[in-house]
């Protein structure tokens, strides 16, 4: 059984029949805190799904968590700047009309949540990585562009690696 303590429970009480039938576990709270029941694996993506909830992310996006086998990250942005105007900071995650944080979306193939001082990722494990490094770049003060540069190499690395994996490509080429 694992206990969680949930700040907007009615995210997941209004959700909870379809958590249960998806996740495969019995949940239950008592005030704030709620409790999940059922088998290990089913209790720990539970876990995840409901923390993606409680972050702010749609009930499609938290759930694909289990069902595409993607990986949940919060990062604190608190461990990654020393400045103490964290709304400036999370302003240029955000950028002008969520610009910087769609564009950082395509560019790594992730889901972004912001939530006071945490950013949710959900994706694949080869692109929760580089949307990191992207986001803790951001928060240390790099420039958006330089960014970008960063995550589209990255990404067209692992296109590379993807095609060599498949045999279309040879690797003396390169």
């Amino acid at each position: 059984m694992i206990k969680l303590i949930i700040e907007k429970l009615l995210r997941v009480t209004k959700n909870r029949k379809k958590l249960e039938k998806d996740l495969e576990v019995k949940i239950t709270n008592r005030g704030k805190e709620v409790y999940i029941t059922g088998e290990p694996e089913n209790e720990y993506f539970a876990e995840k799904v409901i923390q993606a909830l409680e972050l702010g992310f749609p009930y499609a996006t938290a759930i694909s968590i289990k069902k595409q086998d993607l990986v949940f990250e919060i990062l604190s942005l608190k461990n990654y700047t020393r400045s103490k105007n964290l709304a400036r900071v999370r302003a240029r995650i955000i950028g002008t009309k969520g610009k910087t944080l769609q564009t950082l979306t395509e560019l790594t193939d992730c889901a972004f949540e912001l939530k006071e001082n945490q950013i949710g990722i959900i994706g694949e494990p080869e692109n929760i990585k580089q949307a990191e490094e992207a986001i803790i770049s951001l928060v240390r003060g790099a420039k958006q562009g330089n960014v970008y540069a960063g995550a589209m190499k990255l990404k067209a690395k692992l296109k590379i690696q993807e095609f060599e994996d498949l045999g279309l490509k040879k690797k003396d080429n390169l």
